[in-house]
């Protein structure tokens, strides 16, 4: 009741509510008692933490006395009395926990400001705990991600003292950049990102001079070794065993490079020339570079070199032309790699690396991949030296060439060249080059100067034959002279002959995506990637291309449309789309003819491969549309093809490895004819692409043309089969069957419209699969399956549910129309890629039908030739005999099948009552004709016999021997019927037929097929008696 209410009264007791500043002022005083940590007020100790975390994020928000209380307590200083005792693990994690929770969750500035005074966070931050406790790592690196989090202008001078020059943030946690943990060494690459934003002068200065030499170079040793690594899971990874560690080590080495690209994009000058030194002179020039010449005859040069193989240099590069943006980097990296040569290593290298960058250099550095001569601790420890003396003393410490502002000076500058020369060096400005240069670099540029390059304009101008301007910069045939200026650049010679697919593209998938990467890369000068990759936005220029690296690419693309070829699918991809690069510029072509050709000579090849797999089963037609799917859906990404570790690995053809299929050989049959198909359609764009035409064959089914959803319909006059739609859940929903063209259709009736209805659902007759009920014969499973994906293996169909007819005979009918309406889409398709392929006339690759159907088809044919003689008897011969056989006690034949009722288009039915118009189909499919039938109830539409009355027009013998010896599906004689057919004749056979061939038996039917109508009266008798004994 007396209970004092001031912050030095109270607190004995445990208040009721813990959001209180009561309750704080209690914890301060179980605090104030147990400043001492043992066995027995450690749980104590640890719940008094969580429980004023808990208050003071509360109080941030509703109660501001509670930051003032823990302000005039200064509890900071409890938490590092508890600190610098031994306390263990157990009450470290739990104080890191707290302050980190606190720090995340604090967003009044004010709060933030009172808890950084007094400087405990750095004295907390440059605590020596126990870090090989792993939970004691985690906490403490992600309190100091917290804290980088916090950093700003204003708040960046509670971790940072100019005056004692210390900032012990990021110091402390740089320590941590190589760290085994993966966790921890992202959180100290984002801590380093959240410093270099903030933008204070005298930090990033003291991060300058103190600690970005010591930083980057112990940073890009630690990339190096990684890589030396990877080298090694690849070279002892030849059965695929080792996938997981592989992965790891490329995704490690993307995001090295990611967070590189991010430090540069900052665009902070001094820090950027510190990087970009350490990278080229410590890791891209004598690591990824030199690796390149390992394939080559330098490769017996200094052999005792740390390199890496040279797919995986190549792969390497690719990467980081993919990834990395900044210019004076890139631009620097990429003329080394097209016009570089050995001397690159030499001693004066690094004179060619000043020129570009227009600076005085402090001293010649070889280029080297060595360890720094101290670790980073030590570094920072010594960092009150200056960096220039500590370059200085040793070659393999890390100098900073050239001055702090002059990679800034140059990124300003963009001046045009007043000629057309190009230039040996990189850099697209070519005056005052010789500004601050020594006089050795001046008369080394004399030398050079005094025997330019070949200029675009000279070579334009020279008689013919042209010369190469660079590199077979030129539309002639490659000269021996251009192999003499090639062998003087070992880099680009070494990615033109990985070209050469002799065995399998295993380094040519690699050299094609560098060759993208510098095309793509956009700071590269333009200038410098046309020497290579034209045509060229110059007039002058436009129509040139290289020939050499065109001719490479079409001998790619033409060993990948042999059978058993070993090029993958991705690197035929690859290959076409650097080849539309070279020559095509704003949508024109500048290939010459005999390279069209050749290209169209490809495209013959892939049409013949594909003929092989041409067959009458089902799944062909699936494979082919979803392979199409596929391509247009899932165009080829290089960034992500670089991302997968697979590709790496030698090329390998079993599906077992899961790497997928575009990226590996085919296995087994299906496979094949899978590359097939999309060689067939890689090749085909190509060329279309090349000659200017649009593609009008494909796909086999026109979007346009297709009935929607929700789309309203004219359905006076068409077929309707009322039904009831039970789904699996029981739900019963009327609805009308309308049975399309190529689509099967589910309509309500429109309220609005009398004779008009509203489509509901819609799917494929291609896919649909109908069974019958056993219990109940109105009812029929219907079935619509998704269209076939080999990126899903879970095929789930768009409907599966039972349908309720009103009898039987609708029932029937709509089976027997929904049957043939599925054979006669896949036909009419298949009849389309017959026309692609160039396939003739007469062979018909629809699918087989089940057995059942086949018989039922056999009986319906035995059956019509009874009709048949019934309405046209010949003489002599009584109805009789054929009523005795039906009144006999031999097992009776199937009735004959009705006539097929032809289908609609519907989608000539969306735009209006009175529309008679036909939508246009994809391809070639030919426009239904509208035939005026008899309704369904006339017994003569019902059961109209399906073949043509006697007599049978007479036909060659090798018409006839074609047809028995070609297997063909009983339902195609009715939907798509053989060009070589002959017509029946309406003249009466003449009187004297010649030789008539021995009868062929038929499987069309059981019975000896009669070759014509010409045998005596008698023949005939005997052979309808012994039709009946036999049955």
């Amino acid at each position: 009741m007396f209970r004092s209410r001031s912050w030095f009264g109270g607190g004995l007791w445990k208040p009721k509510n813990p959001h209180s500043l009561e309750h704080l002022k209690y914890l301060y005083n179980v605090l104030s008692k147990n400043q001492s940590v043992s066995e027995t007020n450690r749980g104590l100790l640890v719940e008094t933490l969580r429980s004023i975390a808990e208050i003071l994020i509360w109080g941030d928000q509703n109660d501001s006395s509670v930051f003032d209380f823990f302000l005039e307590k200064n509890m900071l200083s409890f938490f590092l009395k508890i600190m610098k005792q031994k306390c263990g693990s157990y009450v470290c994690v739990q104080l890191l926990q707290t302050l980190n929770i606190l720090f995340e969750n604090i967003r009044n500035e004010t709060s933030l400001y009172y808890l950084l005074s007094n400087n405990h966070v750095n004295s907390i931050i440059v605590h020596k705990f126990d870090f090989s406790d792993e939970e004691v790592m985690a906490y403490y690196i992600s309190f100091l991600k917290t804290l980088s989090l916090k950093l700003n202008a204003h708040t960046v001078h509670f971790f940072y003292n100019e005056h004692t020059n210390d900032f012990p943030l990021y110091t402390e946690a740089i320590k941590f950049f190589n760290h085994p943990e993966s966790m921890v060494r992202i959180a100290v690459r984002t801590l380093t990102l959240n410093v270099y934003r903030v933008e204070d002068r005298s930090m990033l200065k003291f991060i300058r001079d103190k600690t970005a030499a010591p930083y980057f170079s112990n940073l890009v040793w630690f990339i190096g070794n990684h890589v030396l690594e990877l080298d090694i899971c690849v070279r002892n990874d030849a059965d695929h065993q080792s996938q997981n560690r592989l992965s790891d080590l490329v995704a490690e080495h993307l995001d090295h490079l990611h967070y590189l690209n991010d430090i540069l994009c900052l665009d902070i000058a001094d820090l950027n020339q510190v990087l970009t030194d350490h990278l080229l002179n410590k890791l891209l020039i004598p690591l990824y570079v030199y690796s390149l010449t390992k394939r080559r005859r330098h490769s017996q040069l200094e052999d005792t070199k740390p390199h890496v193989s040279s797919v995986v240099s190549l792969f390497l590069l690719s990467q980081v032309f993919l990834i990395i943006t900044h210019k004076p980097l890139v631009q620097v990296l990429a003329w080394i790699i097209l016009n570089g040569d050995m001397e690159i290593f030499s001693q004066g290298a690094s004179d060619k690396l000043a020129t570009y960058r227009r600076a005085q250099v402090t001293g010649t550095i070889k280029p080297g991949f060595v360890p720094p001569t101290e670790t980073l601790e030590k570094s920072l420890e010594t960092s009150a030296l200056d960096i220039t003396k500590e370059s200085d003393a040793s070659p393999g410490t890390d100098a900073v060439l050239g001055t702090n502002s002059c990679l800034e000076k140059k990124t300003t500058e963009n001046q045009e060249s007043n000629d057309n020369t190009l230039s040996e060096y990189p850099d697209d400005d070519s005056t005052d080059l010789n500004v601050n240069i020594t006089d050795e670099e001046k008369e080394r540029l004399a030398l050079e100067t005094s025997n330019p390059p070949v200029t675009v304009a000279a070579a334009a101008a020279a008689p013919p034959p042209p010369t190469a301007v660079s590199d077979s910069i030129t539309v002639a045939p490659v000269l021996p002279q251009q192999s003499q200026t090639l062998s003087n650049k070992p880099f680009l010679e070494m990615i033109f002959n990985t070209l050469q697919c002799s065995e399998n593209d295993y380094s040519a998938l690699f050299a094609l995506c560098l060759l993208y990467a510098l095309g793509h890369n956009q700071g590269v000068n333009e200038e410098l990637i046309d020497t290579v990759l034209l045509p060229s936005e110059k007039p002058e220029t436009r129509h040139w291309y290289n020939v050499l690296l065109v001719e490479k690419l079409i001998k790619i693309i033409s060993q990948a449309c042999q059978s058993n070829s070993r090029i993958r699918l991705v690197t035929l991809e690859l290959s076409i789309r650097l080849l539309i690069q070279l020559v095509m510029k704003n949508g024109q072509s500048f290939l010459r003819d005999g390279h069209l050709a050749a290209i169209e000579g490809a495209k013959e090849e892939s049409v013949a491969l594909l003929r092989n797999f041409y067959k009458s089963e089902e799944i062909f037609l699936d494979m082919f549309e979803d392979e199409y799917n596929e391509m247009k859906k899932r165009p080829l990404n290089v960034e992500w093809l670089m991302m997968d570790s697979n590709i790496l690995l030698p090329p390998t053809g079993t599906p077992m490895t899961g790497i997928e299929f575009s990226k590996r050989l085919p296995c087994g049959e299906v496979e094949r004819a899978r590359r097939a198909i999309r060689v067939f359609f890689l090749v085909r764009d190509l060329s279309l692409t090349l000659r200017g035409e649009p593609e009008t064959q494909l796909p086999l089914t026109n979007p346009q043309s297709c009935v929607q959803v929700d789309v309203v319909l004219d359905l006076n006059n068409s077929d309707l089969i009322a039904c009831t739609v039970v789904n699996k859940e029981g739900h019963k929903i009327r609805r009308f069957l309308v049975i399309d063209v190529m689509q099967f259709i589910l309509v309500e009736p429109d309220t609005r419209r009398l004779g008009w209805g509203v489509t509901k659902f819609v799917g494929f007759l291609q896919d649909i699969e109908v069974t019958g009920d056993k219990d109940d014969s109105r009812c029929l499973h219907i079935t619509v399956h998704r269209p076939l994906s080999s990126s899903s293996s879970n095929r789930v169909p768009l409907l599966s549910a039972k349908f309720i007819f009103d009898d039987h005979i609708r029932c029937m009918a709509a089976k027997q129309r929904l049957t043939k309406g599925r054979i006669k889409a896949r036909q009419k398709k298949m009849h389309m890629i017959a026309r692609l392929l160039d396939l003739p006339s007469n062979v018909l690759p629809c699918p087989s039908p089940p057995p059942y159907n086949l018989m039922a088809q056999r009986a319906a044919e035995a059956s019509a030739k009874r009709v048949s003689c019934c309405e046209l008897p010949p003489a002599g011969v009584s109805h009789g005999a054929v009523r005795s056989r039906e009144g006999s006690n031999s097992p009776r034949l199937p009735r004959p099948r009705s006539e097929e009722i032809p289908l609609e288009d519907m989608s000539t039915k969306k735009t209006g009552r009175g529309t008679n118009g036909v939508a246009g189909t994809s391809g070639s499919i030919n426009p239904p004709v509208k035939m005026r039938h008899k309704p369904l109830h006339h017994r003569d539409a019902m059961f109209r016999p399906p073949m043509t009355p006697s007599p049978v027009p007479q036909q060659d013998s090798s018409e006839t021997a074609a047809e028995t010896t070609t297997p063909v599906a009983s339902d195609s004689i009715v939907t798509a019927p053989l060009p070589s057919t002959s017509q029946p004749s309406s003249t009466p056979p003449p009187p004297t037929p010649p030789p008539q061939p021995p009868p062929v038996s038929s499987e069309e039917t059981s019975f000896t097929q009669v070759p014509d109508g010409t045998q005596s009266e008698e023949k005939k008798l005997r052979r309808k008696k012994g039709m009946v004994e036999t049955v």
